[in-house]
């Protein structure tokens, strides 16, 4: 245990740096999973709604379109 301490002493940036770099890589996944749940989630609800009638097709799909980013020309 005492050489671990000490190898993390000797290389306290490289290791914060990595630890740093871990946990950006580790939250980045864990938000763009959970941003890709809720979309699908969303997508699921609009199509339930459509099946039963309550809404119509073409709402459904300005629904959809409304989150969209708008395609850049160049």
């Amino acid at each position: 245990m005492t050489e671990l301490t000490r190898i993390i002493s000797e290389n306290f940036f490289w290791f914060m740096g990595g630890l740093i770099a871990l946990t950006a890589i580790v939250s980045g996944a864990i938000s763009k999973t959970v941003r890709s749940t809720s979309r699908e989630r969303t997508r699921r609800e609009i199509a339930a709604y459509i099946a039963e009638g309550s809404m119509t097709p073409e709402q459904g799909e300005r629904l959809m379109a409304a989150g969209k980013k708008p395609e850049s020309c160049c």
